[in-house]
C-alpha cells in the first residue's frame, strides 16, 4: 500500500490478562479498499487484536489509530464508521431475520445516521426467503450471513470480521467472498481472521500470521502471480494447514 495513513493502525500493542501476555508488541495497518487476514493456531491472539481494533477491549500497551488519529475511547461517532461480526453472531433469536435488521436500522436512525435497506439487505446475504423467520430458527451458517448484514447496514468503512466463514457451506462461503470483495471495491477496509485457507486465500490481499501473540510474518497478493500468492502462502502458514488452490473470486 501506500505511506498514506491506514483507516486502522496499531502501534506497539500489547494485552495482558493478569500474568498472560496475549499480544506483544503488534504493528500492522488496515488501509481503505484492502482485505486483511489474520491466521494463527488457536490462541495466537486474533480473536483478542479484533476485539482491541473494534474498541471492545483496551490494550495494555500501545496505541490504535483510526483515519490517522491516536484514539484511546472510540466514541459514537467513530464506532458509527465501522462495524465489527463477532466469530458468534448474536443475533437476538425470538425477532425475525427482518426485525432483526429493522431494529438496529431504527436505532441508527434515531441517533441520525443513515441506513440501508432492510429487505435488499437480506436479499444480498441469500435471506430474502427467510425474512419472516425467527433467527432462532436459522442454521449457523445462516446466522452468520445475518449478522454480517446487519455489520453491513450503516455502509461501514471499517469492518471487523473474526471467523466470518465458520459453519458456511461452499455456496455460502463464495457468497461471503463475493459480498466482501463488493465492500472492498466500494472502499472499505477489512480486517477478518479465518481457519479456512481456502477462503482467505480466495479473497485477502495480504495474509499476517500471528504466533504467540506476535507478527511473525506476512505476505502480500500485490504483484503476484495467483499461483505464487499460493506459494508464498503456504509457506507463510508452514505446519498450520495447506492452502488449497481454486479458482480465485473475481478482484474487479
Amino acid at each position: 500500500m501506500t505511506g498514506e495513513p491506514g483507516v486502522l493502525s496499531m502501534r506497539g500493542i500489547g494485552k495482558r490478562f493478569g500474568r498472560l501476555a496475549v499480544l506483544r508488541d503488534l504493528d500492522f495497518q488496515v488501509h481503505a479498499g484492502e482485505i486483511v487476514g489474520l491466521i494463527g493456531a488457536n490462541g495466537a491472539g486474533k480473536t483478542t487484536l479484533l476485539s482491541i481494533a473494534a474498541g471492545l477491549e483496551p490494550p495494555s500497551q500501545g496505541q490504535r489509530i483510526y483515519w490517522g488519529v491516536p484514539t484511546e475511547d472510540l466514541g459514537v461517532a467513530l464506532r458509527a464508521r465501522m462495524a465489527s461480526v463477532s466469530h458468534t453472531a448474536q443475533v437476538y433469536t425470538r425477532l425475525t431475520a427482518l426485525e432483526n435488521l429493522q431494529l438496529f436500522a431504527d436505532l441508527r436512525t434515531a441517533a441520525g445516521l443513515p441506513s440501508a435497506a432492510c429487505l435488499p439487505l437480506l436479499a444480498r446475504l441469500g435471506l430474502e426467503h427467510a425474512a419472516a423467520r425467527t433467527a432462532g430458527t436459522f442454521s449457523r451458517g445462516m446466522l452468520q450471513r445475518l449478522a454480517l448484514a446487519r455489520a453491513l447496514l450503516g455502509a461501514p468503512e471499517l469492518l471487523l470480521l473474526d471467523e466470518p466463514f465458520t459453519a458456511l457451506d461452499r455456496p455460502g462461503r463464495a457468497l461471503l467472498a463475493e459480498v466482501l470483495a463488493s465492500e472492498r471495491k466500494r472502499g472499505a477496509a477489512i480486517l477478518l481472521s479465518s481457519h479456512d485457507f481456502d477462503a482467505i486465500a480466495g479473497i485477502a490481499d495480504r495474509v499476517v500470521l500471528l504466533e504467540g501473540g506476535r507478527i511473525v510474518g506476512e505476505v502480500a497478493r500485490r504483484g503476484q502471480a495467483e499461483d505464487m500468492f499460493h506459494v508464498a502462502l503456504q509457506r507463510l502458514a508452514g505446519s498450520l494447514a495447506a492452502v488449497p488452490r481454486e479458482t480465485p473470486v473475481p478482484r474487479d
